[in-house]
């Protein structure tokens, strides 16, 4: 399956799945090339950004996974590098 490059924006409201989002992400380090976290307490939530290289799949497990916890608001965009589009003309 071929790769994809990709960011995942990740919007923490509950501090309470901050150890659980690190579980996830280190499960997933093999695909993160990049990560940036920013605290926003007069807003009342966090930011982890994310840039991204995997299969479809892979991507996906990422974000469903972290999808599914209380608190935490997740998405993604994913794009063929041009590099491969271009191999595949």
């Amino acid at each position: 399956m071929e790769k994809r490059i990709g960011t995942a924006l990740i919007m923490i409201e509950d501090k309470s799945s901050v150890l659980s989002i690190n579980k996830i992400l280190s499960a997933h380090s093999d695909i993160i090339i990049a990560r940036q976290g920013l605290s926003l307490p007069e807003r009342s939530f966090s930011l982890i950004t994310l840039v991204l290289e995997g299969t479809t799949d892979q991507l996906a497990s990422l974000s469903g996974q972290i999808g599914k916890l209380s608190g935490v608001k997740v998405k993604s965009v994913l794009m063929k590098s041009t590099t491969e589009e271009n191999e595949n003309a």
